[in-house]
């Protein structure tokens, strides 16, 4: 489960943030097995305390579930889901419209360029 890694914010949130994506996205269904901590940390060539910090905070949000000294699997939990893709939806959104007021373009021209580009 390889991606680039950047300097844009530690390592261990952009695991979190790729795994998130993965799931909205299909990549990784309900039940679906991630990588061990250990071929996580060797894939993406980072320390096995990163990976390990990652999966604890995933573990803590309920978005991965382990049992014993099993394979991490993605949460079954619809509600879960549901409410991690409207999370990134407005993060997302957040950025956008933050990123638009800062260039002062106009919500109506929003709107027009998001129908015109949108399809």
């Amino acid at each position: 489960m390889y991606f680039e890694i950047d300097s844009s914010s530690p390592i261990y949130l952009q695991i979190i943030k790729n795994i998130k994506r993965r799931i909205i996205i299909g990549e990784l269904m309900p039940g679906d097995e991630i990588p061990s901590r250990r071929e996580m940390a060797s894939s993406l060539k980072v320390n096995l305390n990163t990976v390990q910090k990652a999966y604890k905070e995933m573990g803590d949000m309920e978005l991965i579930t382990t049992f014993g000294n099993h394979q991490s699997r993605i949460t079954s939990n619809p509600e879960i889901i549901a409410s991690l893709k409207a999370e990134m939806v407005n993060e997302s959104l957040e950025k956008f419209i933050k990123d638009m007021k800062s260039i002062k373009v106009e919500k109506e021209e929003i709107i027009k360029l998001i129908e015109r580009f949108y399809d």
